[in-house]
């Protein structure tokens, strides 16, 4: 296919970092947006907060990608930690969808966001075409964060959500941090441990995401998960038995609750995720078990 121009913001970032060098790689071209100032011909200034960005970049672009937002691993019970998770979100994608909305060319848009987004829905299965529900805290911020790349949809461009549920890596939390408690003999099934717990590997991350720049018939809402979601207990098992150990401790519900506070349905929720729109549109999954996205995630080679 023709190289593709493509501006992302949060390059920097752990998805952007690997996304951008396989973008390279594949004869794209990638322009980084950067709030220091720079001169650099593959990046560009820019200040979400100010409203500050280089018209010319956007007009360049055939696609744009927003990855940018607060980290969401923090104190769940902090009120800043949410403030800055909210504003970081919504700040960014509005300010692109309305660049690209006020744009000539009307680049496409891949608009982070999560699986947080359908909220918990049991022992059913979950797709593109199924509703949100609850009023979680990152649910909440979810439909938010969807609805602030409004401007850009009214304004014919193609859009897609990335709806992504948590990549596994070993240098990257959740399993960063997973791994060193499994390890350590830690690791433990939360509450009764059949909760659905959508996941999916670095390398199909990257893969879908590479998939909908380059193929431009995809658009709406698309879920970047594995195609078999296991349980929690079925995760903690692969991955104990992974790393050659042995996962027998249970974290009580109602100390997950006490805990993870405003997040505690995101962490007990179950959501049976399938990745509909990525197989449909021709995307072939790498890893579509959770053994082989544990083996993945763990693999040296992903460092």
């Amino acid at each position: 296919m023709d190289a593709r121009t493509v501006v992302i913001a949060g390059a920097s970032g752990f998805l952007g970092r690997h996304l951008s060098e396989q973008l390279v790689e594949r004869g794209h071209a990638v322009i980084a947006l950067t709030r220091r100032p720079t001169s650099a011909p593959d990046e560009s200034s820019w200040d979400p907060y100010a409203g500050v960005y280089e018209r010319d970049v956007i007009e360049r672009a055939d696609v744009v990608v927003n990855l940018a937002g607060a980290p969401t691993i923090g104190n769940p019970h902090s009120r800043t930690w949410e403030r800055k998770l909210r504003e970081s979100r919504l700040t960014t994608t509005r300010l692109l969808a309305d660049a690209i909305a006020d744009s000539t060319r009307r680049p496409a848009y891949l608009a982070g966001n999560a699986i947080a987004w359908y909220g918990d829905h049991g022992d059913e299965v979950v797709t593109e075409a199924s509703d949100s529900r609850g009023d979680s805290l990152m649910t909440s911020l979810c439909r938010e964060w969807q609805a602030a790349a409004d401007p850009a949809i009214e304004a014919g461009a193609r859009v897609c959500f990335l709806r992504t549920a948590p990549v596994m890596d070993r240098s990257a939390a959740p399993l960063k941090q997973l791994r060193l408690l499994t390890k350590l003999g830690l690791g433990a099934r939360l509450g009764d441990g059949r909760q659905r717990m959508a996941m999916i590997s670095l390398r199909d991350w990257v893969g879908g995401a590479l998939h909908l720049i380059e193929h431009d018939e995809v658009s709406g809402p698309v879920n970047l998960c594995c195609p078999t979601t296991p349980t929690n207990a079925e995760f903690t098992e692969a991955l104990a038995r992974t790393l050659d150990r042995k996962a027998l401790l249970v974290a009580p519900g109602f100390a997950v609750k006490i805990g993870a506070g405003p997040v505690a349905g995101e962490v007990l929720g179950s959501i049976d995720l399938r990745p509909d729109v990525l197989e449909d549109s021709g995307y072939s999954f790498r890893d579509r078990t959770v053994h082989e996205v544990v083996r993945s995630g763990l693999a040296p080679s992903t460092d």
